[in-house]
């Protein structure tokens, strides 16, 4: 049985199907606390993320968010993942890079003025 079957029928099973609008709700909550996560396995930005067992499960909650979402749109995550990857192949191919733009983006130009912990510190005040 595959992830989106098994997710289908626990869904189905404890009444948690919904329009797609609280799933993306829940989706992008979830993106949230996997956000918090990274930053509390990071320090902040100071050092590289340890694999902790909270970004895991944060981890987890979004991509049954996901297929919580996709299941309420009727979308076959494992056809879009294909189609997905040979988009990317195509792009590869053709530009070097799989982004949609013409030059890949760069980040040369993006000098932070402080510390993202800093910043995170100064958002909470």
């Amino acid at each position: 049985m595959t992830f989106q079957t098994r997710s289908r029928v626990f869904l189905a099973r404890h009444g948690l199907s919904h329009s797609p609008q609280i799933h993306i709700l829940d989706l992008i909550s979830e993106i949230g606390e996997i956000a918090k996560a990274l930053l509390e396995a990071s320090d902040y930005d100071e050092s590289p993320p340890r694999r902790t067992l909270a970004l895991a499960e944060e981890l987890g909650d979004a991509f049954f968010s996901l297929i919580a979402l996709a299941e309420s749109l009727d979308v076959d995550l494992e056809t879009a993942l294909e189609k997905v990857l040979a988009k990317y192949e195509s792009r590869l191919a053709e530009k070097g890079h799989c982004g949609s733009r013409d030059e890949p983006a760069t980040t040369t130009d993006l000098k932070p003025n402080h510390t993202l912990k800093e910043h995170t510190d100064a958002d909470e005040s």
